[in-house]
């Protein structure tokens, strides 16, 4: 057994290890730690923090969440009720579900842009292959383009 290890506690790492494991720079734990999006962090006698296996799911959760578009804030709130513990399940899940149905909004509009791009990309590929600008509604083969804000005020 390793360190930390002995009468069945979990390894407890330092931040570098902790950085190590998750992919994460020591600037970026600190950050998150900063916005009080770390909880539970305990200090050795000397006062150097002591991370957990816990620590390491929850900053690639904190990350996924930041790199789906949760806020801060957000992500503050759902740190705020885990530290709160079973009372908050239900809060947390709803929190959790609103946020997906966002991301899957998002998808949906990116696959919409990407669906463009890509018949854009197409278009040059066929001029520069025929040497011919293609006609117009090529495109409108490709995607359905989202319309301006001054074709939807004349609506």
């Amino acid at each position: 057994m390793g360190p930390g290890k002995e009468n069945g506690m979990s390894e407890l790492l330092m931040i570098g290890g902790l950085a190590q494991r998750t992919g994460r720079s020591i600037d970026t734990i600190r950050w998150y730690e900063a916005q009080g999006l770390v909880p539970g962090v305990a200090r050795d006698p000397g006062g150097r923090r002591r991370y957990t296996e816990q620590h390491v799911g929850w900053l690639l959760l904190m990350d996924r969440l930041r790199r789906t578009g949760m806020s801060i804030a957000e992500m503050r709130r759902y740190t705020a009720l885990v530290k709160q513990g079973r009372s908050t399940l239900q809060e947390r899940q709803d929190m959790l579900r609103e946020h997906r149905e966002r991301v899957e909004r998002t998808i949906a509009e990116w696959t919409e842009a990407l669906a463009l791009l890509d018949g854009k990309i197409d278009f040059y590929g066929q001029w520069l292959h025929t040497g011919r600008r293609p006609a117009l509604d090529m495109l409108g083969s490709f995607a359905n383009p989202v319309p301006t804000p001054r074709q939807r005020s004349r609506k």
